[in-house]
């Protein structure tokens, strides 16, 4: 038994084509997409030279672009990048694989959903930032704090996402599944899984989101690499264009891991699992 998406077939018996996403609509979709940040570059650059704002309070475009080549030169950029990188992946992994069968448990199960569903409402809130000081106190200003942190913002944040995706399959899929004889294990890989994966996927975006903001507060407290330290360390060295350029590549990275990676998974998610469905 599979979970699939039914499709017409196109022209000549092929399936239709995704529309409008040739080399022209690519080129005018990143056009539309560069747009306000070229705008924004410009507004930056004019009203800092025309008000005569010193360095130290707000730099100038240029300033920022000086201090992003020095880091990159002394390496400090490569080093950090890769501390960061490397804490939101793991967190990540983590969180994905604790919070999606727990999740899908929770949706398969109407009574653990009811008595688990107001403590996840109420962890969401808190998740992330908020438990900083607790890790600390029980990690130490380490790695594994900020790792923990990554995880603790994404974990209810899919776990609320994945059970609400299990909910959202027919009943009338799961019945037929269950008078077939399907087991717990086969229900899960072929039927709940698929079913709740759009949802998954966006809580997955939602969630990585929480946890890079988490990634950046847990670095500027308790690490001693990676991008939030290195905004925290221009801080205290009162280098303000190398705090803009680390909020700035901070602000890249994010839009590159959202429109690159996790926008067109979530595309292809729904595509291929959230039209309508049938048992074959």
């Amino acid at each position: 038994m599979t979970l699939g998406r039914t499709a017409g077939p196109g022209p000549r018996g092929r399936s239709a084509a995704p529309v409008g996403r040739g080399p022209r609509a690519r080129l005018a979709s990143a056009f539309w997409f560069l747009l306000p940040f070229a705008l924004l570059l410009v507004v930056w650059a004019v009203v800092v030279a025309a008000t005569g704002t010193p360095m130290r309070i707000f730099p100038q475009v240029t300033d920022v672009g000086s201090a992003i080549a020095d880091m990159w030169a002394s390496g400090d950029l490569l080093r950090h990048l890769g501390a960061s990188l490397r804490r939101v992946g793991v967190g990540a992994l983590l969180a994905v694989a604790t919070a999606l069968p727990f999740g899908i448990a929770l949706g398969a199960s109407p009574k653990l959903a009811a008595f688990f569903t107001p403590l996840l409402r109420f962890s969401v809130s808190l998740a992330g930032i908020a438990w900083i000081p607790i890790a600390t106190l029980w990690l130490g200003y380490s790695d594994q704090a900020v790792i923990f942190i990554v995880w603790n913002a994404m974990f209810f944040a899919l776990t609320y996402n994945a059970l609400l995706g299990v909910q959202q399959i027919p009943i009338e899929l799961i019945r037929a599944a269950r008078s077939m004889g399907t087991g717990r294990l086969r229900m899960f890989w072929e039927v709940l899984l698929p079913g709740a994966l759009p949802s998954v996927v966006t809580g997955l975006r939602i969630g990585l989101g929480y946890g890079w903001r988490g990634l950046v507060a847990a670095e500027i407290i308790a690490s001693s690499a990676g991008l939030g330290y290195a905004l925290f360390l221009a801080q205290k060295s009162f280098d303000t264009d190398v705090v803009i350029a680390s909020m700035a590549i901070i602000g890249v990275l994010w839009l590159l891991m959202d429109r690159l990676v996790l926008s067109p998974l979530e595309r292809r998610t729904v595509e291929r699992w959230g039209m309508k469905s049938v048992v074959s």
